[in-house]
């Protein structure tokens, strides 16, 4: 028999080594998707490949035995199994059927309204990563016993160990089991469990049916990626099958329609582990299975002149997270005597070639059919199409229900195409109970559980790259509206009138994007080089500042568009120092009007607001530390978030969390979106941003050419390691003393203001960072610069000088320059040749 890996490795050099039982175990297919070219595809797991139910469930029950014996019956008595979605929901389950009294929780991507986030982690080389933890009851994953962590294929370790260290600081305890069907780590992967372990001051075992590692050759995603393209560019379909053996030549035309079964489904058992299932569930169900049985095979019954061995092969197909359910249905039926397969369909998009040495044989694209959070999007069923199938099952969830199931292009018409017989059995969603999140803030549980769910449930997933901002997709999740085909750019000049003026709001328009000169390019280059380490060195500083006071998981949200640059750094470091996986999204906040609301309620739905972390570039005078903080004060709906903000640098002295307090050249603040993911500043205009949109932005994939951002990143990573022990030496000493902010910047800019009769302190910008950004987009009247500042100020001379700007030497500036605008501008107050007039 040919090992269905046979076709990747010979084309792509992928060797599978290890346990003698992993080619029974495992098949290998082409991923689309732009993290990794292969897909480990299990053979016994019932996702993509149809297989026994018998099968499929006694490899998890299997597994549970192996877990209780090991912990023996006390321990096994008090653990907790939590399973991961989509892949591993049925696995978990049947792990915890094995334990016997084990309840059971999985992480799902449905955001459900009314039940608040227990947790929540990324899979970041999944191509959905976010995923949820919403128990049903709050102190379901608060115990002390072990916790029995279960997933499909344990490769890296990334995924289950960013899950333990989140859970652990919430719910620490003496022990965990990791279980998986298959153990793929390398040697290095198996040493940070090790050390993981230490750290934590926890037992970690591991459980697993094989053990091995995929030897990948250099070059291998790009390879595969070129492969996926070939394959799937001007060839036919996949491989189907039109009419089962035997059928007729001359049959009627069109496939039947499906039948729908009424289960009868228990009204008190959830149809799934989302929110919780205990072994009273479990028992429940049991009792249920009979009637549900012969509902199914009265509906599935065989015609007449069908002997004793002549039934119908049917297929079980479940519905993505909805595995166990229709699992043990299939049981149910092959233990009454069918020939029955199990599966479930997918978001998962792989390749399929009909070849017997490639694990996906044919392939059914539908559209998602359950209103999905992150919105509309293709989704599959692998090798049931020439699958031999006589009738299928097609169980779903009541939310899934839906009219794309039924449409012409739904999942039911594609299989009709396929199998003869089509039967739709709907399982009630369970809705639990909204419970009240325990919270200092009395006000946060009521919105928790009332207003903030249901507005955050008519809100998109957030935007991410390549799509959306020239950043990896897991870098930033930006919680923007894309505006990119609005014309928005306006003149400088008219901008300024307008904004002094009153007639409009500068975050109403956008400036013109500065394309800087080969000098100015030069410039940001020597500048990024000469400061990198300076950077790295604030970014440990404040990424270990955050880790060591936030309890939990941190989630960074970057206030867009300084921000984010910094917050995918400290993402970057959490990962590259600790191994973990940040959250990081980007939010609008705008001088007046304060943070997009719609974007906290999003935020409120997905995660805890008291694990979230605001970032930012850099302080100047504390203007939108301020904002934030006055933002949130106002309504009771957002008490639960912390308005402290951690920034690169805080010159203003107006945080707690930062990375310097120095006022030094930050190379981000150098350009406009060419460093920032080509993503414009933010936009709130009435005719554009609605009650229930987020704040808007454009993506300028026009200047791609001259795109610096991943650049800039890479750079300042790249010295991590170099930076590492004086980090780990200064952040103990800054933790131990006094961060209290002085505001001693906005003092500053309040005599500024004064003194150059400007009396306006928004016409006051402090910092290189906003000094910059007067040059870029507002009319600069002039510079103030510390004497004697030297290259931190060198793109500083050369914006004021090709904007005809002077420079003015001062002592005792408590930053290293002063950006001053124009006050009471007119368009009348520039020179013929356009620029702002000299002061006077």
């Amino acid at each position: 028999m040919v090992w269905t890996g046979t076709w990747v490795a010979e084309r792509l050099g992928v060797e599978l080594i290890g346990d003698e039982e992993l080619p029974a175990l495992l098949g290998l297919a082409l991923r689309r998707n732009p993290k990794r070219a292969h897909l480990l595809v299990s053979s016994v797991l019932g996702k993509h490949v149809p297989q026994h139910p018998s099968v499929v469930y006694g490899s998890g029950l299997g597994l549970g035995l192996r877990v209780r014996e090991l912990l023996g019956a006390e321990d096994a008595g008090r653990a907790v199994v939590l399973g991961y979605a989509e892949t591993a929901t049925a696995l978990g389950h049947a792990v915890a059927d094995g334990l016997g009294t084990a309840p059971y929780l999985h992480s799902t991507r449905r955001p459900v309204p009314g039940v608040t986030t227990a947790g929540g982690f990324e899979e970041s080389h999944s191509h959905a990563t976010s995923h949820l933890l919403l128990p049903e009851d709050p102190e379901l994953l608060a115990g002390k016993g072990p916790l029995v962590l279960v997933d499909d294929e344990f490769s890296t370790g990334n995924t289950v160990l960013n899950t333990i260290r989140g859970l652990h600081e919430r719910y620490p305890r003496d022990r965990y089991v990791v279980v998986a069907l298959v153990d793929m780590r390398g040697p290095a992967d198996r040493d940070r469990l090790t050390g993981f372990a230490a750290e934590i001051g926890a037992r970690v075992d591991l459980i697993s049916l094989a053990a091995g590692t995929v030897r990948l050759p250099d070059g291998v995603l790009e390879k595969g990626q070129e492969l996926v393209a070939r394959h799937e560019t001007g060839r036919p379909a996949p491989r189907t099958r039109t009419a089962p053996a035997g059928t007729p030549a001359d049959a009627p035309a069109g496939p039947p329609a499906p039948v729908r079964v009424a289960l009868d489904w228990p009204a008190d058992v959830p149809d799934g582990g989302r929110h919780g299932f205990t072994p009273g569930h479990r028992a429940r169900l049991e009792a249920a299975l009979p009637a549900m049985t012969t509902a199914l095979t009265r509906t599935l019954a065989p015609a007449p002149d069908h002997g004793p061995a002549g039934g119908p092969r049917v297929l079980v197909l479940g519905f993505e997270e909805l595995m166990y359910a229709p699992l043990r249905l299939a049981g149910a039926l092959e233990d009454a005597g069918l020939d029955v397969r199990y599966s479930t369909t997918t978001r998962s998009p792989v390749l399929a070639v009909d070849d017997p040495g490639y694990a996906i044989r044919t392939r059914l694209v539908f559209p998602a059919h359950d209103d999905p959070a992150d919105g509309p999007g293709e989704r599959y069923a692998y090798n049931v199409a020439g699958g031999g199938f006589d009738a299928v099952v097609a169980v779903v969830d009541s939310a899934a229900d839906t009219p794309e199931l039924h449409a012409p292009d739904g999942l039911l018409a594609q299989l009709a195409a396929h199998i003869p017989r089509v039967v739709l059995a709907v399982v009630p969603s369970y809705t639990p109970r909204p419970r009240p999140r325990p919270h200092p803030q009395a006000a946060t549980e009521r919105m928790a559980a009332t207003e903030a769910p249901e507005r955050s449930s008519m809100l998109p997933e957030p935007l991410r790259g390549p799509a959306f901002s020239s950043y990896a997709p897991e870098e930033v999740g930006w919680l923007l509206q894309d505006l990119s085909d609005v014309e928005l750019e306006a003149p400088t000049e008219e901008r300024e009138e307008a904004i002094q003026r009153g007639g409009a709001h500068y975050a109403e328009s956008l400036p013109v994007e500065y394309q800087p000169s080969a000098r100015y390019q030069e410039l940001f280059h020597s500048a990024l080089d000469a400061s990198a380490d300076r950077i790295a060195h604030a970014v440990g500083i404040v990424t270990e500042t955050v880790l060591a006071e936030k309890s939990g998981r941190p989630v960074l949200v970057s206030l867009a568009r300084a921000g984010t640059p910094v917050g995918v750094l400290m993402r970057r470091w959490a990962r590259h120092r600790h191994g973990l996986d940040l959250p990081h999204y980007a939010v609008s906040i705008v001088r007046g009007r304060g943070i997009d609301a719609n974007a906290l309620r999003w935020l409120a739905a997905h995660h805890d607001p008291a694990d979230v972390v605001f970032v930012d570039g850099w302080t100047g005078k504390g203007a939108i530390t301020r904002e934030l903080a006055a933002a949130l004060r106002e309504s009771d709906e957002f008490a639960g978030f912390d308005p402290e903000i951690a920034v690169l640098a805080d010159p203003g002295s107006c945080v707690r969390t930062y990375g310097t307090r120095e006022d030094f050249l930050i190379p981000s603040a150098c350009l406009n979106s060419t460093v920032s993911g080509l993503i414009s500043r933010t936009v709130l205009r009435s005719d554009l941003v609605g009650p229930d949109d987020f704040h808007g932005a454009k993506f300028y994939r026009e200047l791609e050419g001259a795109d610096v951002s991943v650049a800039f990143l890479d750079a300042v990573e790249a010295r991590f390691d170099e930076v590492a022990d004086t980090v780990d030496t200064d952040v103990k000493d800054l933790l131990a003393g006094d961060r209290t902010p002085t505001w001693e910047g906005w003092a500053a800019v309040e005599r500024i203001s004064e003194e150059y009769g400007i009396h306006d302190v928004n016409l006051v910008k402090p910092g290189v960072g906003e000094t910059t950004r007067v040059l870029l987009r507002r009319v600069p009247w002039k510079i103030l610069a510390k004497r004697g500042a030297g290259a931190d100020l060198a793109h500083v001379r050369l914006l004021a000088e090709q904007r005809g700007v002077p420079v003015e030497e001062v002592d005792d500036l408590p930053y290293t320059c002063v950006g001053l605008i124009h006050p009471q501008y007119t368009r009348g107050a520039t020179g013929a040749d356009g620029k702002a007039v000299v002061s006077r």
